[in-house]
């Protein structure tokens, strides 16, 4: 059976159901967040407390804080037991963006449709269920209880929480001119996943169908699949090791919009620039020729449990790729390694991609290419040298 989101549709669709509510209505609604005024900003700093994507909470004892996020969405793939995966990476992939790599629980957030009948309901949940703690475990962590209501849709989410030292966290606010932006997943998760479902949908497949084959699709949706459900642990221990400045993971708000706003946190007067766009192979082509109604290429198409966008000093930047590309190894293409995509210059806290960025197709796992990609790091740093 397709899982579906409201009124039936993808949980990621161009501008959808599946993207986070714009910059203007996260504001209005969450007041305080996102963009902070000068003495906000310095407050915070003295209590180090509020986090990009996780709350920090300074506790009574020892020096310690508590450090937690919760994240939800609905279904965007047809397995249940990947969308499981999914949904727990995507939720422990904010502890990770603050240098995390250790999380002490976690719980799951379960809402179960009230259109599905029994039969599909004890096949699908148990799937999704084991996905989400399997994820876990991989992530070194368990999860403990959680909720579980009935709804018009199915939601999956969680909650992840870990009592800290104050040395292992890094604070999302220490970029400075001169850094390079690293991204350790390619983009395109959202394409990949809508162009699937159109391989039912004649009148949406017809306007792709010139530029990509149906088993390219397929390969591009099973590569998106794994990409998303892979941990971005490996990457949070590397941003210690590399003396990472300030991170986020890169979700529903697009490359550029997670880019944005994390400069706006950025204690130093700073600009982060965009060369270089890393994509899921074939993603450019459906999204051009579906009339850019995904953005993709602006940096504002939603991804879902998307890779970390890492500020990192720019001797260090190269070395950060190669180890994540050594790491990767058994893994190659779209969920492997990590790619130099901009710098970091004096400004006023903002983000941009550059007019023509340059478009680097991903190579899908276990192709020719994939293999021949480990060169790629190496020229990028050249280029911005």
């Amino acid at each position: 059976m397709r899982m579906q989101g409201p009124a039936g549709g993808s949980a990621q669709t161009p501008g959808g159901t599946g993207a986070k509510p714009g910059r203007r209505d996260r504001k209005e609604r969450r007041p305080g967040f996102g963009v902070w005024s000068t003495a906000r900003r310095s407050a915070a700093r003295l209590l180090p407390g509020i986090g990009l994507d996780s709350c920090v909470i300074p506790l009574r004892h020892g020096g310690l804080s508590l450090v937690q996020t919760t994240d939800f969405f609905y279904p965007l793939v047809e397995d249940p037991y990947m969308m499981g995966r999914i949904a727990c990476a995507n939720v422990l992939s904010d502890l990770y963006a603050m240098g995390i790599t250790e999380c002490d629980n976690m719980l799951m957030l379960l809402s179960v449709s009230q259109k599905m009948n029994e039969k599909d309901r004890e096949k699908v949940m148990p799937l999704m269920i084991r996905g989400f703690r399997d994820a876990a475990e991989e992530g070194g962590t368990s999860v403990t209880g959680g909720q579980t209501v009935i709804n018009p849709w199915i939601i999956v989410g969680g909650v992840a929480s870990v009592v800290c030292q104050p040395n292992e966290f890094i604070m999302p606010d220490g970029a400075v001119p001169g850094d390079v932006l690293v991204l350790t997943k390619p983009l395109g998760t959202q394409v990949a996943v809508n162009a699937h479902q159109w391989l039912d949908q004649p009148e949406r497949w017809n306007k792709i169908k010139l530029v990509v084959t149906r088993e390219e699709v397929k390969e591009a949706y099973q590569e998106a699949m794994f990409s998303m459900a892979t941990l971005n642990r490996t990457a949070a221990g590397l941003m210690h090791k590399f003396q990472a400045h300030a991170a986020t993971d890169v979700t529903g708000f697009g490359l550029l919009g997670h880019a944005n706003n994390l400069a706006m946190q950025q204690r130093s007067d700073v600009a982060f620039v965009i060369h270089n766009l890393p994509i899921i192979a074939k993603m450019t082509a459906i999204s051009k020729a579906y009339g850019n109604a995904f953005r993709l290429l602006q940096g504002l198409s939603a991804e879902t449990s998307g890779g970390l966008l890492v500020c990192l000093p720019r001797e260090q930047a190269a070395k950060f790729c190669a180890e994540m590309k050594n790491h990767s190894s058994g893994a190659q293409g779209a969920s492997g390694g990590a790619w130099i995509i901009g710098i970091v210059e004096k400004g006023e806290r903002s983000a941009r991609i550059i007019e023509k960025p340059r478009i680097i197709e991903v190579p899908l796992r276990g192709s020719l290419a994939a293999h021949q990609e480990n060169s790629a790091t190496a020229e990028l740093s050249t280029n911005l040298s």
